[in-house]
């Protein structure tokens, strides 16, 4: 995972295993822990634990890599928007949380 451009750029298989190759997903930011969480639009649950917006995924490449536009939250929250590897962790919830 990493942030390229003011995009965070998915790897194929964690769009294909986490996020079951849904095209939209739900994103929430929590700035004291600077911390992005990402679900499947189908994850209904996620979308009540927490208050969401959601996003289209965009095709990255052939590969199948998919694409996340975060600039906003990067100039919202003052954040670091250099291009760069993202430490991120895979809950068996199908929820990804990524560290900005």
């Amino acid at each position: 995972m990493k942030l390229q451009n003011g995009h965070i750029i998915i790897p194929a298989e964690v769009a294909k295993t986490v996020l079951e190759n849904e095209q939209q997903v739900n994103w929430v930011y929590y700035p004291d822990r600077q911390t992005l969480l990402i679900a499947g639009k189908s994850k209904v649950f996620f979308e009540k634990l927490h208050k969401t917006d959601w996003q289209t995924l965009k095709d990255k490449n052939v590969q199948g890599d998919k694409s996340l536009f975060v600039r906003s939250i990067l100039i919202d929250h003052d954040l670091d928007d250099t291009d760069r590897e993202l430490t991120f962790d895979l809950k068996n919830t199908g929820i990804i949380t990524i560290n900005l």
